[in-house]
């Protein structure tokens, strides 16, 4: 279909090599620009000190049957190095110790007056998995996304009309209808679990995103062997398979237009790349900085930034700290205050006889918590003194919370580098290190992959539905249909 049209996907995160591997497979000549010398961006696995890491995703999903990552490996001819967890993560909060399983038996035993909300919560992330097969058209840019999906929602869908009840509620309104919202504890749990899958919490989630993202320990998470890192280089194989190219090394510094139109990219090593189309796995805010006037930038459809970022350890330890057979994450809050900045943390470590993870006798361990990017670059405006003690007492904080939990957590470590906003803008190119997605408040006021020029794309958690695996891969199934749409009229000659 794509015959000699020429495609250049701007990044190697999952949503610009899912999009990148479809086109692919569809007969495009595409070509991957990525600045780093490994696939991924943030859901990559990189080398440190003997051990692989993952950079910052940790958790496969979306890989149940008829979920998007079973649906992209079924049409790409990719199967998924990955095994079933039994237990999605544990939730430790104080004394409280939740596993999340796909039962849900420990948060029904220990919150039973819950009962009615999961059962309404299943039955509308029931719907919206289905509404999300093979792509999702929304925000709708044009009259036919809007037909679309009424065609395959109110009408292919019984109960569909449902959602509508939701759609301009919060999650803490939709925790009210269950009287629940005055239950601290219960709140805090959801808030946890809303903050590192909507990167936002009940008083701001639309319930409908709030749905989907407290359903993904029931619909599974799984373990990808070898590292997140393998979904995005078995991805990368899957283009050069079918004639594209990936190449490393490549950070594009320009992208460059006539009128809206894009015709070529320049990457920093001094290369220039024509192009048919682009598809940008950026955000807004980077892919503005690329455009090359100020004409061409006010093209872009702007909203609102993300408001965070993340704040990481990587660590060396000794495996004898960690003793939760079947789970292999942990999700530690504080006993009160606001969640994140080091006061709530996910923590993630390598599975026994791991070899290409950690040498035997060591476990590789992440750790992360959601942090605002702007405090870290006033202190690097301010001194490299100033930044690196602000880094120095996130470290503490951050491993005082672990050890509240885990005691010994500090004696264990034999090994540690930290990552910060400042890090990951130099690492991912992303203005501001904004990293997981946007804050899903709004279903009315999201991102979608238009740019205003008409051949070029984003893709990406910037872009509707955001963040994880199946959130990227869906909001790329989007992107290769606007391509082909494109394509079918006769753009980006």
């Amino acid at each position: 279909m794509f015959k000699d049209r020429h495609i250049i996907v701007i990044g190697s995160g999952i949503g610009g090599l899912t999009a990148g591997a479809l086109l692919s497979a569809e007969g495009a000549l595409v070509t991957v620009l990525e600045a780093q010398s490994f696939p991924g961006g943030c859901a990559a696995t990189f080398r440190r000190n003997a051990c692989r890491f993952d950079a910052g995703a940790t958790v496969g999903c979306g890989f149940h049957s008829g979920g998007p990552m079973d649906e992209l490996g079924r049409k790409l001819g990719i199967d998924w190095p990955i095994e079933a967890e039994r237990v999605a993560w544990q939730y430790r909060h104080g004394e409280l110790r939740l596993d999340l399983s796909r039962s849900r038996a420990e948060i029904l035993e220990r919150f039973p007056h819950s009962r009615p909300f999961w059962l309404e919560q299943d039955r509308l992330a029931r719907l919206l998995w289905r509404l999300a097969s093979g792509g999702l058209s929304w925000p709708p840019e044009r009259p036919g996304d809007l037909a679309g999906l009424l065609r395959k929602g109110v009408a292919g869908l019984p109960g569909s009309a449902r959602l509508l009840q939701f759609a301009s509620k919060t999650a803490l309104e939709w925790l009210a209808v269950h009287q629940l919202e005055g239950d601290s504890e219960f709140v805090r749990f959801i808030d946890a679990q809303l903050l590192i899958s909507a990167q936002t919490t009940s008083p701001y989630a639309n319930a409908l995103t709030a749905a989907i993202a407290l359903d993904l320990p029931t619909s599974g998470a799984w373990h990808v062997k070898g590292g997140m890192g393998s979904i995005a280089e078995l991805l990368a194989k899957s283009i050069e398979e079918n004639g594209g190219s990936v190449l490393y090394r490549k950070r594009v510094i320009r992208i460059n237009s006539v009128r809206k139109e894009v015709i070529g990219v320049e990457t920093g090593d001094g290369s220039a790349y024509a192009s048919d189309m682009v598809v940008a796995n950026l955000t807004h805010e980077s892919l503005a900085e690329l455009v090359g006037s100020p004409s061409a930038g006010s093209l872009l459809k702007r909203g609102t930034p993300s408001e965070w970022s993340a704040f990481m350890l990587y660590l060396v330890m000794d495996p004898s700290l960690f003793t939760l057979p079947g789970s292999r994450h942990l999700q530690i809050t504080g006993q009160s205050g606001e969640l994140g900045e080091g006061n709530s943390i996910f923590v993630s470590f390598s599975l026994p006889g791991e070899s290409c993870i950690a040498p035997e006798g060591l476990y590789a361990v992440t750790v992360s918590t959601h942090t605002r990017p702007g405090p870290w670059f006033a202190a690097s405006r301010r001194s490299r003194e100033e930044y690196l003690k602000l880094k120095s007492a996130y470290e503490e904080r951050v491993l005082d919370l672990m050890a509240s939990q885990l005691p010994g957590a500090r004696e264990a470590v034999q090994w540690l580098e930290a990552g910060t906003p400042v890090t990951w803008q130099r690492y991912t190119g992303r203005a501001d290190g904004y990293v997981g997605g946007y804050p899903q408040t709004s279903l009315f006021d999201v991102r979608g992959p238009a740019t205003g020029f008409d051949n070029m794309f984003l893709v990406g958690d910037s872009i509707f539905p955001g963040q994880s695996l199946p959130g990227v891969t869906t909001g790329a199934r989007r992107v290769v249909e606007m391509v082909r749409r494109v394509k079918s009229l006769g753009g980006g000659q």
